[in-house]
């Protein structure tokens, strides 16, 4: 099954106290871009955080957030730091003495000066805590991948019914083109029994001006190839994952065959026809952008 570029993943584990929260979402994107939001405690795991993600991502921007919280943490870890704060009380004494200015000092605003308390937060035992975030990471990349595959589905199933349309144009201009030359036949005999008599129709000159015409607006070689370019993407589509560059490429060379048939074009419904296939490889493009 494909895989679609867009795609959302939650998990939330709370274990011995212990909560962790991970969301991950992402759009299309040419290469693999991975942004983390986490707490600074987490810091220690962005390798293996980014490493995890990459075995089920490829492709794609995708945001991951994650939040923990430690019900055992408290405030015992806060430490008073005695030096520090001798020291601020002693500067600002000397100021107010050198300044001649008030020295008085509340418990509260001295509190506010930096490092005078200290957090020594207990860290958690390091092994237990990496798969904690293993776990929650690699349960959110699960249900990251089961939207993006429901979703590549969908996309699946659009792009072969368009892919079933062009067939159709292809069809149609392939029964067109002999018509086209047949009419034009008939024309060019009509305009010159008009101008020169019937008696005066050179049938050889008839048949070179008629070869040159059908090689002009001949499209067997550009309908032959996109025939083969719509086969090779219906086959693509079947493959696993990773074929996202390559379905671009394919619908690149089936414009290309497209635009070849409309510059041929010398008949109102082949041109109609062809503009159609230039509008449906467009919107297969535009839903191939969203394939990893």
């Amino acid at each position: 099954m494909i895989k679609s570029m867009t795609g959302f993943g939650r998990c939330e584990l709370n274990e011995d106290g212990k909560k962790i929260t991970v969301e991950m979402k992402s759009v299309n994107h040419r290469y693999c871009e991975i942004s983390l939001r986490m707490p600074k405690k987490l810091n220690y795991f962005e390798s293996l955080i980014r490493n995890i993600i990459k075995q089920y991502a490829n492709r794609g921007k995708i945001d991951v957030f994650i939040s923990y919280e430690d019900e055992k943490e408290n405030l015992s870890g806060i430490r008073y730091n005695r030096d520090v704060a001798a020291a601020y009380v002693g500067y600002i004494r000397e100021m107010a003495k050198e300044f001649n200015l008030s020295a008085e000092i509340s418990a509260a605003s001295l509190a506010r000066m930096q490092d005078v308390f200290v957090n020594d937060e207990t860290t958690a035992d390091e092994a237990q805590l990496q798969s904690l975030v293993e776990r929650a990471v690699s349960g959110a990349c699960e249900r990251f991948v089961e939207t993006r595959l429901a979703e590549g589905e969908q996309l699946k199933k659009d792009i072969f019914g368009k892919l079933d349309g062009l067939l159709e144009g292809v069809s149609f201009v392939e029964e067109r083109s002999p018509k086209i030359i047949e009419e034009y036949r008939a024309k060019l005999t009509a305009k010159i029994e008009e101008v020169l008599g019937a008696a005066n129709v050179d049938q050889n000159v008839l048949a070179t001006e008629l070869v040159l015409f059908a090689d002009k607006i001949c499209v067997d070689e550009e309908t032959v190839r996109l025939r083969a370019h719509i086969k090779n993407m219906k086959e693509t589509l079947g493959v696993a994952s990773n074929i996202g560059r390559k379905l671009d490429f394919i619908a690149q060379e089936m414009n290309r065959e497209a635009n070849t048939i409309l510059s041929k074009a010398n008949d109102i419904e082949v041109s109609d026809i062809a503009i159609n296939l230039k509008t449906e490889i467009e919107k297969i493009r535009e839903q191939i952008q969203n394939i990893e």
